[in-house]
């Protein structure tokens, strides 16, 4: 078969979809606790909010610049569109009744989600209370007629549309709405573990605030706007004031999709998309609460905490799990983590360690998604501070953490870090970390890289490979590195370690290519987030012809097709979908040397071409047999795991005999072997004290 057949790929747009939909199955699955079932909800609407803004934004704007087709699908972006439409409007009602479902079960528990009219007398005087106290001064009544215009509504703004009446003339009827200020919790919290959706008390109480007028009727609301910035930096003398003003038009994007409360009057939703303008096939009504992101308020009771997953406290395994110089311990050979299981803590000593060190010299980060509060950032100010040379490349163009990375930019400068704005023409998404040390009379360098960002937060939840070394193989390459995006040599290439865009994509086609002489042979597995470059697609496919084993943990978008007779019936892709998000990317290619690989890149065109990405090979051996082994067990998963079709479908793997859930197994290893060690470290300390003990009688 011609490997440019359009058949052969899955869309990319329609392939997060499914995604997507195995997130929501993940609230339908009656394994999970019931407030984990909630909290896949939330996700599922947070990543839908998330899609439309960009993806579906980006699909409608291709679609108006004329382009006919954008990947190797074929699919046109009209094409696109009308399937994601289709799509979500179906699962809307599977949406809705798993919501209801699991909102009915949490009755049982005694924790209830209530709109204002269903509550008794008492609690409705309580939220009257309520409204006249913390919300009546807060609100603002927007009248919009002739002398008002219609106000501009901010992206993932959140109002109520009103219908009103003249008490004096009732022939008169005005139009109005009231905008729930984003400070507002999103339900009003009750004494009895009652939450009322904030609309529906204000919509209550709504004709208080429009004095005159009688509320006829009213609807919820929610827009979401085109969130994609372009950012032309070239025309830009400071980079930084460019993004601020690119925050501010994020908010004012083209509309892209209005989610309004089921029921609404016909002339009252008439009114509202006049004036919004938001094409039919984009409007969603729900009998829901709109904003699904903020069930994560009532997933958060702490009442209810065992109606969620037992909390899992990650561990800090040998050889760092002592009060230990960390430097010493990297002169005498490498380590590597598997978060979230083993703790981050490290890395933030790491950092930490170096600040405070008088003989560190300097530290050099990348700095992509840290989050707020940042304890290696503010790790990183102390140590400019202390007059050490501090470097950190601060990625603006993090999508969503623009403005949290613009502060942390700015407060790094004030301390006197040297600050560098990503690079020209690309996103810088590596993660890396250099320190240098005076150790005697030589300097000594550090090193750490990662597949997930410097932020401790995240790294409870998403499943990450720490590397830190010093050796001269990677520290050299390292210092390499960040001399060349300090420079103008940001497209150079490393001797060891391979950086995108020049040297990953090529190296990954030579080690399949590798593989495919080998044939049958061959052996190649792969997990990644995302599977979508078609260049790399083609050389699996043709690995998979010449008779090589290939299996693929993908967790989101994969536009390969797996099983097709003749061209890729060598190739299993699977997906996990649990606790933890997985975002660990590590390859494997068995007639290599080294033979694992892993890396800050996924396998899609924007991260082997047109990003500053680091893939790193692993030569000590302990460290490859642990990173083969977290992906042999995740191949045999068959609780959180899916498996791709050849149709596109995805199905959950239900295997016969013993459930493995390899997240469950990679914290229970982890905490048995934490707790194996103690036991021993506290039987040597006994024998200790007993010998010591008898020397003294």
């Amino acid at each position: 078969m011609n490997l440019n057949d359009p058949k052969l790929y899955f869309n990319r747009e329609l392939s997060w979809l499914q995604f997507n939909t195995r997130v929501l199955k993940e609230a339908h699955n009656k394994k999970n606790p019931l407030l984990e079932r909630l909290k896949f909800i939330a996700i599922y609407g947070t990543n839908l909010d998330e899609f439309y803004m960009i993806r579906v934004a980006g699909l409608k704007r291709l679609y108006t610049a004329g382009i006919s087709e954008s990947g190797a699908d074929r699919l046109t972006p009209l094409q696109q569109l009308t399937s994601i439409r289709d799509s979500l409007h179906e699962e809307k009602k599977e949406l809705e009744a798993l919501f209801f479902e699991v909102k009915g079960e949490l009755e049982k528990e005694g924790l209830f989600i209530k709109e204002f009219r269903e509550l008794d007398n008492e609690k409705k005087q309580e939220l009257k209370d309520y409204f006249d106290s913390y919300l009546y001064p807060i609100i603002i009544p927007i009248a919009v007629d002739a002398t008002h215009p219609f106000p501009h509504l901010n992206n993932l703004s959140f109002a109520i549309v009103v219908k009103l009446q003249n008490s004096e003339n009732p022939q008169e009827i005005k139009f109005g709405m009231v905008r729930i200020p984003r400070m507002l919790p999103r339900f009003v919290e009750m004494s009895d573990n009652t939450y009322v959706p904030i609309e529906t008390v204000v919509g209550e109480f709504i004709g208080e605030v429009f004095s005159g007028y009688e509320a006829l009727e009213y609807a919820p609301f929610r827009v979401t706007r085109n969130a994609d910035m372009e950012i032309e930096e070239e025309e830009a003398d400071d980079f930084m004031e460019l993004m601020e003003e690119g925050l501010k038009l994020r908010k004012k994007g083209e509309i892209v999709r209005l989610e309004v409360g089921r029921g609404s009057d016909e002339e009252l939703f008439g009114f509202l998309n006049l004036h919004l303008k938001v094409q039919p096939e984009d409007i969603y009504e729900y009998a829901i609460p709109l904003n699904l992101n903020a069930l994560w308020q009532i997933v958060g009771n702490k009442n209810f905490a065992h109606l969620t997953y037992p909390l899992y406290n990650p561990r800090t395994l040998p050889p760092l799990d002592k009060n230990v110089n960390i430097f010493s311990v990297l002169d005498q050979h490498d380590v590597a983590m598997f978060h979230p299981y083993e703790s981050f803590d490290p890395v933030v000593t790491f950092i930490q360690n170096a600040a405070k060190d008088p003989d560190v010299y300097s530290i050099r980060m990348t700095l992509y998604r840290v989050g707020k509060n940042s304890p290696i950032v503010k790790a990183l100010m102390e140590a400019a501070e202390n007059n050490k040379q501090v470097t950190a490349l601060v990625e603006l163009k993090a999508r969503f953490d623009e403005e949290n990375n613009l502060h942390w930019a700015k407060a790094l400068e004030s301390a006197g870090a040297h600050v560098i704005y990503g690079v020209p023409g690309l996103k810088v998404h590596a993660k890396i970390a250099l320190v240098i040390k005076k150790v005697g009379r030589e300097l000594r360098e550090y090193v750490h890289l990662s597949t997930g960002n410097y932020n401790p937060a995240t790294a409870k939840i998403y499943t990450d490979i720490s590397f830190m070394s010093s050796k001269r193989e990677f520290t050299q390459d390292a210092t390499k590195f960040f001399h060349n995006l300090s420079g103008f040599s940001h497209r150079s290439r490393l001797d060891t370690i391979f950086v995108a865009p020049l040297q990953i994509k090529p190296k990954i086609l030579a080690l399949i290519e590798n593989e495919t002489k080998r044939g049958v042979e061959g052996r190649i597995i792969l997990k990644a987030n995302s599977v979508v470059d078609t260049d790399v697609i083609k050389a699996l496919y043709k690995a998979s012809q010449a008779g090589v084993k290939i299996d693929m943990i993908v967790r989101g978008i994969c536009c390969l097709r797996p099983k097709v007779e003749g061209v890729s019936e060598n190739i299993r892709v699977i997906s996990i979908v649990g606790r933890y998000l997985e975002h660990a990317r590590i390859y494997y290619f068995k007639n290599s040397t080294p033979s694992v690989y892993f890396s800050s890149a996924d396998l899609m065109p924007r991260n082997l071409e047109r990003r500053v990405e680091l893939m790193t090979p692993v030569f000590d051996e302990g460290i490859a047999e642990k990173f083969l082994g977290i992906l042999k067990l995740q191949l045999e998963d068959n609780v959180q795991a899916y498996e791709l079709k050849e149709d596109g479908s995805y199905e959950r793997i239900v295997g016969e005999g013993k459930s493995v859930s390899s997240q469950k197994i990679f914290e229970e290893y982890v905490s048995t072997l934490y707790a194996s060690l103690k036991k021993d470290e506290e039987d040597i300390k006994a024998k200790r004290l007993a010998k010591r003990m008898f020397k003294e009688s």
